[in-house]
Order: structure tokens, then C-alpha cells, then sequence
């Protein structure tokens, strides 16, 4: 098998409901949870759903979620956006974040 580009939405929605879930909705006008719904998040600046309790530091990160960011980010949220209050060790295998990325711009797109 050839290395694929993108990842499948399939399993990455296996994966958002064992590892992301627990505190991230994906629906919209879905409720925050320890963390934000995550509807509408991809191409926009960190920080920036409305009615969640930010940290400082991911509100003046300035990043913007796309693919490569959100790869780097997963891996290690911690290390990728130091103070934020996101408590995950991150996704360490390559294939499992590609995944849960392709299911997160199908599920979270308008």
C-alpha cells in the first residue's frame, strides 16, 4: 500500500470518541464541555468559540486551525501551545491524528 495523503474519517471518528469525547462536542450549536464544540473551528483563530473560558495563552497563540497545525498541535498540546489548560498528552501516532483530522473537517465544517 502507497502512503496516503489525507486520513480516513472513519476511524478518526473512532478516535474522537475514545480520546476527544470525554470533553469536545463536534455538532452545531453543541454544548462546551471541558472543552469547546469544536463546530467551525477549522480555519479560525484558536481561542475563539464563543461562551468558552479560554486560556491566555491559547486566546494570544494566534494560530490558525488547519491541517498542519492541528498535526503539530495533537501530537502535543502542551508543548505546541505552552499554558494552555487543554489537559491531553496528545496523539503520538502520525496515521491516528491524519485520521481524527479528516473526521474533524467532515464533522465540524458548516
Amino acid at each position: 500500500m502507497g502512503k496516503k495523503k489525507g486520513g480516513n474519517a472513519e476511524k478518526g471518528a473512532k478516535v474522537f470518541k475514545t480520546k476527544c469525547s470525554q470533553c469536545h462536542t463536534v455538532e452545531e450549536g453543541g454544548a462546551h464541555k471541558q472543552g469547546p464544540n469544536l463546530y467551525g473551528f477549522f480555519g479560525r483563530q484558536s481561542g475563539q468559540a464563543d461562551g468558552y473560558s479560554y486560556s491566555s495563552a491559547n486566546k494570544k497563540s494566534g494560530i490558525i486551525w488547519e491541517d498542519k497545525t492541528l498535526f503539530e498541535y495533537l501530537e502535543n498540546p502542551k508543548k505546541y501551545i505552552k499554558g494552555t489548560k487543554m489537559v491531553f498528552a496528545g496523539i503520538k501516532k502520525p496515521a491516528e491524528r491524519k485520521d481524527l483530522i479528516a473526521y474533524l473537517k467532515s464533522s465540524c465544517s458548516p
